[in-house]
């Protein structure tokens, strides 16, 4: 497990990097526009293709890199480069169809998009889109290249692609409130682009030569259309729950897209940070383990990934919901972004922390199903959750507004996830279920003390220096500082197992160093 942690750390360290840059973005944006007509168009329009292609892209790495597998030892390293190819070219094919179908019914996709948007913004909206939906191209072919470098075992290069696209978006941004607000647009395209260039030398370091060869009657892309269909469907929920929640935000006030993007994105950077760090890297493991038959290891790994997950994601969930005016305030609250954008962003930011750490289980154990080649149970109660949010959205919207949208896919993700356990209780068995669940009880413990005392903190200090954006800041990271300590010592002398572990790990470090 030595080499799960150590690629996990590399891919988390890559990700900080990169998500602090993505951080700096939406400050630059809130700060540039607040939360107005011009940031409702411009992240509808940046997200349209995102949301298109995503689902299909992340299906494809799904289903991708075990099949390149399955065919560089059925018939070695040239035909699994092939292969590779072989998808690489179908996908672009696919990709400009998506684009030009895009071109043509705009206006009909903005209104699936955003569907209170009319007069000014609608076509505000439209106008970006034409622009930002060529970036299906780009996007399709940079799942791909980050699928390759993947399986090459290079998880760095994949954590830090966003770095020049986000440093393209910002000086976009900057410049169209000078000149012009299509400029952000064009450069949110042009950053995409570079996304995809960003990594190609690098794969072709590690051996990738292209080559323009298309068979869609290839064995293996047989197998990988039958396949697809239930892993589309299983990853479709969050998109589709993103759309949902989109969609119902365009009928309320002016500015709800931008706070439920606001929100989403800071909750977005905990998962990505460490669920998708740890999901990435322990994948290719479980299926490998998966496919020797080796249960022993294959529980311990599926117990390792999970308790790892739920150590790190609920105190920051908590902490999420006690501090999340603050954070708002001192993240965002600047230039455009005033006092009335932090109340609605802070709110709905809430909401959607208490289903954080069920995102982040259900990303995993997709992975889990996935690795023992089971599509169908994901997709099967990927859909209940989708349903069942949709039902959610409709009736708490009329009741919380803003914040029934964020609570309903909080609620149907904690469905969700159990839905999950249950179904992989029923698939395999024991899967370490009894430690699963006492290392949950411990860290939820742990994290409730560790709210109430952060909460208490912040406000004494708060009250204590005053106002300011310096004194905010430091009352703000005093009580996060201590109320991390406070979490870290409940947790050592409750003796959750993977503390052991990563201390283990980390004195095997030290002793490799020393020599």
């Amino acid at each position: 497990m030595s080499k799960i942690a150590a690629n996990t750390l590399i891919l988390m360290v890559s990700t900080i990097i990169a998500k602090i840059l993505g951080f700096v973005r939406e400050l630059v944006l809130a700060s540039s526009y607040g939360v107005s007509m011009y940031s409702d168009a411009y992240i509808t329009s940046a997200d349209i293709p995102l949301l298109i292609f995503t689902i299909i892209g992340t299906t494809l790495a799904t289903v991708l890199i075990p099949m390149y597998f399955n065919v560089n030892n059925d018939k070695g390293e040239e035909s699994a480069l092939k292969f590779i190819n072989n998808v690489f070219n179908i996908v672009i094919l696919l990709c400009i169809l998506l684009a030009f179908i895009g071109l043509v019914f705009t206006k009909e996709l903005v209104k699936i998009f955003a569907v209170g948007f009319d007069g000014e913004i609608l076509n505000l909206t439209i106008n970006f889109t034409r622009i930002t939906i060529i970036s299906i191209i780009f996007i399709g072919l940079s799942y791909i290249i980050t699928s390759y470098l993947q399986i090459k075992n290079n998880f760095t290069i994949p954590g830090i692609i966003s770095i020049p696209k986000n440093i393209i978006i910002i000086t976009s941004i900057i410049l169209s409130t000078k000149y012009n607000p299509y400029i952000m647009v064009w450069g949110t395209l042009f950053g995409t682009a570079v996304e995809f260039l960003f990594q190609l030398p690098f794969a072709i370091k590690r051996g990738y030569r292209y080559q323009s060869y298309i068979n869609i009657k290839d064995e293996y892309i047989k197998k990988i259309i039958l396949l697809i269909g239930p892993v589309i469907i299983g990853v479709a929920v969050n998109q589709v729950n993103t759309l949902v929640d989109r969609a119902l935000a365009s009928t309320l006030s002016e500015g709800s897209i931008s706070a439920i993007n606001y929100a989403n994105k800071l909750n977005g950077f905990v998962i990505a940070l460490f669920i998708t760090s740890i999901g990435s890297v322990v994948y290719p493991i479980l299926s490998k383990l998966s496919s020797e038959e080796n249960k022993d290891q294959f529980i311990n790994a599926v117990v390792q990934s999970i308790n790892s997950a739920v150590l790190l994601v609920i105190p920051i969930s908590v902490g999420a919901m006690v501090l999340s005016n603050p954070i708002v305030k001192l993240l965002f609250e600047r230039g455009a972004f005033g006092s009335r954008a932090t109340s609605m962003t802070s709110i709905v930011l809430t909401m959607y922390s208490i289903g954080m750490i069920a995102f982040g289980l259900r990303d995993i154990l997709g992975k889990v199903f996935y690795s023992i080649q089971d599509t169908k149970t994901p997709m099967i109660n990927g859909a209940v959750s989708m349903g069942m949010n949709i039902i959610l959205n409709i009736i708490l919207v009329k009741y919380l507004g803003i914040k029934g949208l964020a609570l309903s896919t909080s609620i149907s993700s904690i469905i969700c996830v159990l839905l999950l356990f249950y179904s992989l209780n029923k698939k395999i068995g024991y899967y370490g279920q009894d430690k699963i669940i006492k290392t949950t009880l411990k860290s939820i413990i742990s994290a409730f003390v560790m709210g109430v005392v952060t909460y208490l903190g912040y406000n004494i200090l708060s009250k204590m220096l005053g106002n300011g954006t310096i004194y905010e800041a430091i009352s703000l990271f005093t009580s996060i500082v201590i109320g991390g300590i406070v979490y870290a010592v409940l947790i050592i002398l409750l003796k959750v197992e993977e503390i052991e572990i990563i201390n283990n790990l980390l004195k095997k470090n030290v002793k490799k160093e020393a020599s």
